[in-house]
């Protein structure tokens, strides 16, 4: 069983650049084909300063934390685990070129169907360089038992 002890842990805090190239093979991998998120001129031409961040982009961000030492003290196994919700609150816009700041932490620890289900929801704050809050992601992931 994972100890809910660890509920309001700090887990990691990194930052990332948001690079064009990948936000572009990140929009084109989830079928968008609005121009805004491929062509900088078409950006602009929208009100954009650059490529903006596809809305769940942020979330492929978040596998670039640097150290996942926090699964093993939580006794995760990555086999074990199935991805069960994301949810995003946006706070304003982000683009290509914006150094993002994670702060993560465990927001709550509880299991279902007996304990063979155990939920982990991870919370994430996101800044850009000049620490405006960008967004906050909710992560719910599920560790099987047995």
């Amino acid at each position: 069983m994972i100890d809910p002890k660890h509920i309001g842990k700090e887990i990691g805090s990194f930052t990332v650049a948001a690079e064009a190239g990948q936000l572009r093979l990140f929009a084109k991998t989830v079928g968008e084909t609005n121009p805004i998120y491929f062509d900088e001129n078409a950006a602009r031409d929208a009100g954009h300063p650059g490529l903006p961040l596809p809305p769940t982009f942020l979330f492929s961000l978040e596998f670039l934390m640097p150290s996942q030492a926090w699964r093993d003290e939580l006794g995760i196994v990555p086999a074990r685990v199935l991805h069960g919700e994301e949810t995003f609150k946006y706070h304003r816009m982000a683009y290509a070129g914006d150094q993002l700041h994670f702060d993560v932490r465990i927001a709550d620890i509880y299991a279902k169907k007996g304990g063979a289900l155990e939920f982990v929801v991870r919370e994430s704050r996101v800044t850009n360089q000049r620490g405006e809050h960008v967004a906050d992601l909710r992560t719910v992931l599920v560790h099987r038992n047995g």
